[in-house]
């Protein structure tokens, strides 16, 4: 008999969770809910969020809440008939009364109990661990604290950044979640030692400012927030294509130390970095070493 499942997801992580369920010839999906389309870009466009889009092209029954207290919602998953609700990057708190429709198994992209909250994917690179994970837990009102159901984790490779580690999590929480919802009866849930419990803020643009204080520090901040918010100096230069160089030396902060080809090394309090591209602000990217001729930048000046 098909497992029925109410699917609650917003980004492309929750997509690929949702593109293997859809495949499942052993699992039905009644009804799938995301947030409402938001307005994106300098013409404020709307744009549908992945999942829908994706649920869109299989003919699944959409709904896109502000609020899950809205009224009808509740109604809808309980007609639904869910032996499951499965929730992936969803947005939301579930409420007690939706909790209480049927099991909710949610796919936090973290070893939990580390990072519980929004930003788990990056702050694993900016703290620069060697392991990152999936935890498939039974959600209840508090903030990714329930029990663990199962895991998957891996090796981070130290030069990976954020949209490949995104996309490995993604992959490895959709095969995780198939084989909960299947082998959910034989699972024995394990509580999480509060004690031991991380959080992590949700990303603001302005964190992506560095100083040059320590080269581990920045290279790290540059695998966390590619793509967004990007790393930049407080003057607003971009810089990306970064390769950590040493963590010993001692330097000036922002001082160039060497002009290549391939790339402008800079020296920070700590340590050094090769910065193959530079952008200022309002301009376009130029290779690093193209940039520091055109403002007359010598080695032993700083960028700052």
């Amino acid at each position: 008999m098909k497992k029925r499942i109410v699917y609650m997801g917003t980004p492309d992580y929750a997509r690929v969770i949702l593109q293997t369920l859809v495949d499942d010839v052993n699992i039905e999906i009644p009804l799938v809910l995301t947030q409402p389309d938001r307005p994106v870009g300098r013409k404020k466009e709307l744009k549908a969020p992945e999942v829908k889009t994706l649920a869109l092209e299989y003919g699944l029954k959409v709904l896109q809440p502000l609020k899950l207290s809205d009224e009808g919602i509740y109604e809808a998953i309980v007609d639904a008939k869910p032996d499951y609700i499965i929730v992936a990057a969803f947005g939301q708190m579930l409420p007690r009364k939706i909790l209480d429709i049927a099991p909710c198994i949610n796919l936090h992209a973290s070893l939990l109990p580390y990072y519980r909250g929004a930003s788990p994917v990056q702050q694993v690179l900016l703290n620069g661990d060697q392991f990152s994970g999936v935890t498939a837990m039974l959600m209840e009102e508090g903030l990714d604290s329930g029990p663990i159901l199962a895991y998957r984790y891996f090796e981070i490779p130290m030069t990976m950044t954020l949209p490949a580690l995104m996309d490995q999590l993604s992959q490895d929480a959709a095969a995780l979640t198939r084989t909960v919802v299947h082998q959910f009866e034989a699972l024995k849930p394990i509580t999480q030692i509060r004690a031991e419990a991380t959080h992590c803020k949700k990303i603001k643009k302005l964190d992506g400012e560095i100083d040059f204080g320590n080269a581990a520090t920045i290279y790290n901040q540059y695998r966390g927030f590619f793509g967004w918010p990007g790393i930049f100096t407080v003057k607003g230069v971009k810089l990306s294509n970064i390769e950590l160089i040493e963590t010993q030396s001692t330097n000036k902060r922002s001082e160039i130390l060497a002009i290549e080809d391939d790339g402008v090394i800079l020296g920070c309090q700590q340590g050094s970095l090769k910065i193959g591209e530079l952008q200022a602000p309002s301009k376009k990217a130029m290779d690093a070493k193209s940039y520091c001729v055109s403002r007359g930048l010598k080695v032993g000046n700083t960028l700052l």
